[in-house]
């Protein structure tokens, strides 16, 4: 609706003022006029105000960067991190077990990091050391660790990261759906392996978890890569066709192979 007294602004504007504003979270309103007039459109300070005050956008620095805007900036090096339990058979009852798996979010690779009874900050922070071994460590410098709020993922543990270069990135708070990548990692893990047997022992439950990372790798196409391969053989068109199975048949890649 028109406010009396003031001139109409054309809504491709108003649009272009609010995207301005989404995409610098930084910007304050002067900043905002003066990329306005480099595209050759003329505002003044009073007008960008109004149209973000219109918009619900706050002014700089209170208009905070958003979520989706910051994994488009730091995707490439995003890894998600969570904890996942598994019961395990013994022959005095049940014992329940952690496993933490992380996920490189652009190439979709996934890394067992450990498995234990009940994860403790300590363990945890060796768990970051082991993780950032320059040479087969799993987080590299520059990377973006994000995890829940869990009380496991200590001070003491972002400590550890940054001195190897790594930002640890907490997830707001009643926001669970921001770490829906590793969770339908997991999910896949268990439907597709893990719940698919009977398990009596830790030695068992990493023999199945070893099986299924490389088959996650190597042998299952991917939705999110364009039902690509994260590595190992891509689809030929020419050459018989043959089955790879591990775990017994459970889990299955059919492949070509020349003559």
């Amino acid at each position: 609706m028109r406010r009396r007294g003031r001139p109409a602004t054309a809504p491709e504007t108003v649009a272009l003022v609010r995207r301005l504003a989404e995409e610098n979270p930084s910007w304050g309103y002067r900043r905002i006029v003066g990329a306005l007039k480099q595209v050759g459109v003329s505002l003044s300070k009073n007008t960008v105000a109004r149209i973000l005050e219109d918009g619900g956008l706050n002014p700089a620095p209170k208009r905070a960067r958003s979520w989706h805007h910051f994994l488009e900036q730091q995707w490439s090096s995003m890894v998600a991190a969570d904890f996942f339990t598994v019961e395990l058979t013994r022959g005095w009852g049940i014992q329940r077990v952690h496993v933490l798996v992380m996920l490189h979010l652009a190439t979709r690779g996934i890394h067992v990091a450990g498995i234990v009874d009940e994860p403790t900050q300590a363990w945890l922070v060796q768990i970051a050391r082991n993780e950032t071994d320059e040479d087969h460590g799993f987080l590299k410098e520059g990377s973006y660790l994000i995890h829940d709020r869990a009380a496991v993922f200590s001070q003491k543990l972002k400590q550890t990261l940054a001195a190897s270069g790594v930002t640890t990135v907490k997830l707001p708070a009643r926001s669970p759906n921001l770490n829906a990548h590793v969770e339908r990692v997991i999910r896949s893990i268990r439907e597709e392996c893990l719940d698919r047997f009977v398990i009596f022992s830790w030695e068992q439950l990493e023999y199945l978890l070893r099986e299924y990372v490389t088959h996650y790798h190597e042998e299952r196409p991917h939705q999110g890569l364009g039902n690509r391969l994260i590595s190992g053989e891509q689809g030929q068109s020419q050459g018989k066709i043959r089955r790879r199975t591990r775990l017994g048949g459970l889990l299955s890649f059919y492949h070509r192979v020349s003559g």
